[in-house]
């Protein structure tokens, strides 16, 4: 059955000390870069949920849906598992058989629910909208189908100042909204900034 309003995916590892955010802790230690991951998780659950999509926090480790963390993950946020496989391999499998989706991640403090809101309207328009970030990665993919999402996840160099240019050639650029490009934070420079 296909669900009356769009679906917010939010692609979320589990905010653990030591795992996630490697480059910031790699600059600024494990501690502080724990405490501004899990900073970055409650704002983006603050910021993004609305009344005009369902939201689904898709978690990693697949163990991390039962985890319990008040104030950055709020437990009325349904939350399904990522599974296995690199980024793309999750990516994939979260978009499958949706309509009318997007996906995002964590560490974009400058997401509101406008610049959401733009992204599903943009759908009218092209079957894809993306969200451009600063380093060349994206904030936001978002689909009137999924599935035609998911099949462009391969090849792809994540984690890299290509990753953007790579899913938008996979899926055709004439076929994809660009949306305003924002800055996430994986770098002390981008925390600076």
């Amino acid at each position: 059955m296909i669900e009356a309003r769009p679906t917010l995916l939010i692609m979320a590892k589990a905010p653990r000390l030591g795992q996630g955010k490697s480059r910031l802790a790699a600059e600024l230690g494990r501690v502080e870069a724990w405490r501004i991951n899990r900073g970055l998780h409650a704002y983006t659950m603050r910021a993004v949920r609305g009344p005009r999509w369902r939201t689904l926090l898709c978690v990693t480790p697949d163990r991390a849906r039962a985890l319990r963390l008040p104030g950055i993950w709020p437990s009325d946020i349904p939350r399904i598992s990522q599974g296995g496989g690199d980024l793309g391999t999750r990516l994939a499998r979260a978009l499958r058989g949706r309509r009318m989706v997007a996906v995002i991640g964590t560490d974009c403090p400058e997401i509101t629910r406008a610049y959401l809101a733009a992204a599903f309207s943009a759908l009218k328009r092209r079957p894809f909208a993306l969200g451009p970030a600063r380093d060349g990665g994206f904030w936001l993919l978002a689909a009137r189908r999924g599935s035609d999402a998911a099949s462009a996840m391969a090849p792809v160099r994540w984690s890299t100042q290509y990753a953007a240019a790579d899913v938008i050639r996979n899926l055709g650029a004439r076929d994809v909204a660009l949306l305003a490009t924002l800055r996430d934070i994986d770098t002390a420079a981008d925390l600076r900034a």
